[in-house]
């Protein structure tokens, strides 16, 4: 029986290594965004993930934005290897099951459409969409944040639309953007992939995978949501002429000790 499934990907240092806001601060010379986005944080004014957004749309130093940057940004971004072949792996699919490929970024659409141009198409990115001023070409609105609870709402729609089930759903994530679609796709019983070690992630994501090589999250996806033993996965690499020449499983506990009162 065919088996459908959804898997979305985070982009900025998931599918990529860069901070997309931190690149196009360096790129027009604009300093501090580290610090603007900590303050932002503290202050709690928006969802993880949106605080580039917020800066476009309020920041006097980012006003001189315009849509040409955001693309010229997203071409120099460096990605991680076989992204193209990861979407080519899913869309072909794996003995009765295909996947649905699809990129859900709290950074600018232009940014990862740029980045991901002739890799994965334009109507499988939902990215921050932002409006622009006919006259000046300034940002004069932002119409959709894809962080936090956006993210949670942009999967559930790709899934709806797609008709597939919750349990086969598979998110995978970096950071604190990815904490409440983690959650929503663990209560789900999807399975969930951190690509960091940071601990509020990996503590939540079901699988943790570290690799530069975009084609690792088969991995996790094959082990659990197809039931492949070890010897499965490398026979299947090897079949696509792929070999996975290094991989080293741990499980890491987390403690902290104080002394008997």
């Amino acid at each position: 029986m065919h088996r459908r499934y959804l898997l979305v990907s985070d982009f900025d240092q998931t599918l990529s290594f860069n901070d997309s806001g931190r690149l196009l601060s360096e790129m027009l010379g604009i300093a501090r965004f580290d610090e603007k986005v900590a303050g932002l944080s503290r202050l709690n004014l928006v969802q993880e993930g949106a605080e580039l957004a917020y800066l476009l749309r309020h920041d006097p130093e980012f006003r001189r934005v315009r849509r040409d940057d955001l693309v010229a940004v997203g071409r120099t971004i460096r990605l991680k290897r076989n992204i193209a072949r990861l979407a080519e792996l899913l869309a072909t699919g794996i003995e009765d099951a295909t996947f649905d490929f699809h990129v859900v970024s709290a950074a600018p659409e232009e940014i990862v459409l740029a980045a991901l141009d002739g890799l994965v198409p334009a109507s499988h990115v939902v990215g921050t969409r932002l409006a622009y001023d006919a006259d000046t070409g300034e940002i004069a609105a932002v119409e959709r944040v894809a962080a936090g609870y956006g993210k949670v709402a942009a999967v559930e729609a790709l899934r709806s639309a797609l008709g597939v089930p919750r349990e086969r759903v598979v998110y995978v994530g970096d950071g604190s953007s990815d904490l409440h679609v983690m959650l929503h796709v663990n209560r789900g019983d999807g399975l969930t992939i951190a690509v960091s070690e940071a601990r509020h992630i990996a503590e939540i994501a079901r699988r943790t995978v570290i690799s530069d090589d975009a084609l690792s999250v088969l991995v996790p996806v094959l082990e659990e949501m197809l039931g492949y033993a070890p010897g499965q996965v490398r026979a299947l690499f090897e079949r696509h002429g792929l070999t996975i020449q290094e991989r080293n499983k741990v499980r890491t506990d987390w403690l902290t000790i104080g002394s008997a009162a």
